[in-house]
């Protein structure tokens, strides 16, 4: 099957949607299907405001539309709801073309965060993105449900998987910083509510994994905290590992592989009562949830690490990668016809 996948989040991103695009895309090729992911890098970008890190796509309608021709996929999904999604969406509605599309990212959330805009108005947008989708993945049971009450249809399950090579217990090594070391990992944005972990009194150690715009701020109000910046896989997973409890205080997240990833090291999680945790803290033997987030913090650090890995283990990269393949929608061949089906171009000209 020839896939294309269009997607706003893409390369030299790092964030949860990228990777997961990236493992599907990996075994899916692995299994024999032909696969193009049209991203930014394709495009001539502008920096996103407020978080310049992320690039977005300038009127990328017509090289879009020339690409996916090229290309004649048998199938089209839509990553996210940014200038590439939309352009997406409206060459597929234009011919006819049905398309699958995904919600990764609480965008009403991160946007009211950000310029308080009414929730209201941001959903009905989301929504009407989504609305002509076949099917639209969603990874967490309780996101679906936020999203059926927001008048969202077609709403179709998809798990999540973690990579238990790359990430996985190791000895704890003696350390200059007092334990227990309370980790956070991921971007550093206001959306990520960041400021509940290090505003919290907890004894020992707090680590930072990650970079974002609110990097800068944080490193200078929290002298008390180690910030380590953007790391490279192998160190992640080694910082993982020397943690002894991760810290999720994201109220806005659709899931959080981070969670899953911890986990896999051997670290159990504290985290808000809140879609994404909920989904994945499904035991008190593998962290705990609350509103008093310290609280959490201190009942989750005492969990076993075998019964965190073990836990881990329950989420799979390859159920992830079939109900994506499985419920991808069929392109009629003469959507195409008569076009000649070639290689798309690999970067803007």
């Amino acid at each position: 099957m020839r896939i294309a996948i269009v997607s706003d989040a893409w390369r030299p991103q790092i964030n949860g949607v990228v990777r997961t695009i990236e493992t599907i895309v990996r075994l899916l090729r692995a299994e024999g299907h032909e696969i193009e992911v049209f991203g930014p890098d394709r495009f001539r970008t502008l920096p996103c405001p407020t978080y310049p890190e992320i690039r977005l796509s300038l009127f990328p309608s017509a090289r879009l539309a020339h690409m996916l021709k090229l290309f004649a996929p048998d199938a089209i999904h839509l990553v996210t709801e940014g200038p590439l999604g939309w352009a997406a969406r409206g060459f597929c509605l234009k011919r006819g073309i049905p398309f699958t599309s995904a919600y990764h990212t609480r965008f009403p959330e991160y946007v009211h965060a950000r310029i308080r805009l009414p929730l209201a108005w941001s959903y009905a947008l989301v929504r009407r993105f989504h609305a002509p989708s076949a099917a639209v993945l969603v990874v967490a049971r309780s996101i679906r449900e936020e999203l059926a009450a927001h008048g969202f249809r077609n709403l179709a399950p998809w798990s999540r998987g973690v990579d238990i090579a790359a990430f996985a217990p190791q000895p704890r090594e003696e350390l200059q910083e007092a334990r227990p070391i309370w980790l956070y990992a991921g971007r550093l944005a206001i959306e990520k509510n960041i400021k509940a972990f290090l505003d919290l009194d907890l004894p020992g150690t707090k680590w930072v994994v990650g970079s974002g715009p609110q990097q800068r701020e944080l490193r200078r109000r929290y002298l008390d905290a180690r910030f380590f910046g953007a790391v490279d896989s192998a160190e992640l997973a080694y910082r993982y590992a020397q943690a002894d409890c991760f810290v999720f205080p994201s109220r806005t997240d659709t899931f959080g592989l981070v969670m899953v990833e911890a986990l896999a090291s051997g670290v159990p999680v504290a985290a808000y009562p809140v879609p994404g945790p909920l989904d994945i803290v499904t035991t008190p033997k593998v962290g705990a949830l609350g509103d008093d987030l310290r609280a959490a913090c201190l009942a989750a650090v005492g969990c076993e690490p075998a019964d965190c890995r073990a836990h881990a283990e329950t989420f799979t990269w390859a159920e992830c990668a079939h109900q994506f393949r499985d419920i991808l929608q069929p392109i009629p061949r003469e959507k195409w016809q008569p076009l000649k089906r070639r290689v798309a171009p690999s970067a803007a000209s």
